[in-house]
């Protein structure tokens, strides 16, 4: 089972500024990487995300906040994503193109490819467009919620596009990150 965490990239940028390899293979682009500051009203980092977020309860998106935004973004994504999944890495959420002037979401963003504020949605692994919460057949389950700052607005279509397609998209425009682990297990 592969293990990723929020802490992995923030190693490698410590390995990168310590060696001194600014740009040649650093993943944010333009050689420099800053840390977004994300929280949740709805739960504290590493402890259990209420079930009223869960397929358990309302299976709604939780509300976020943020801060760290570096200058020259121009806009934001949001993935969710449990590495303890059965099969591997199980998405839960793709958000893209959110305007860098949004500083956090409310709670239950609607399921709809293309929201009011510019920002589209795409495919989670349940098949569906938007947030899917957290549904661990067993045990407890962690919870990723990354947030990436971004220099370019990404040119997708909303609805179709996967983590992987959206990943593959970012690099090379990645100003900053910032990751939030939540846990869950089933009642």
């Amino acid at each position: 089972m592969r293990r990723k965490g929020c802490f992995a990239a923030l190693g490698m940028v410590a390995v990168f500024l310590f060696f001194g390899a600014g740009s040649a293979g650093s993943q944010t682009g333009k050689g420099k990487s800053g840390e977004i500051r994300i929280s949740s009203p709805a739960f504290r980092a590493g402890t259990m995300i209420p079930a009223r977020y869960t397929c358990d309860g309302e299976n709604i998106s939780p509300p976020l906040e943020w801060e760290g935004l570096p200058p020259g973004t121009r806009s934001i994504a949001l993935t969710c994503d449990d590495p303890d999944a059965p099969m591997g890495t199980w998405v839960h959420w793709v958000l893209f193109n959110l305007p860098a002037t949004v500083k956090g979401l409310p709670g239950n963003i609607p399921p709809h490819r293309a929201l009011e504020n510019g920002a589209m949605q795409g495919k989670n692994d349940f098949r569906r467009t938007g947030y899917g919460g957290p549904c661990p057949p067993s045990g407890i389950h962690r919870y990723y919620f990354r947030i990436y700052a971004l220099d370019t607005v990404l040119r997708f279509a909303p609805g179709a596009v996967s983590r992987a397609r959206l990943l593959d998209a970012m690099k090379g425009h990645i100003l900053a990150r910032g990751c939030l682990m939540g846990t869950y297990r089933r009642r």
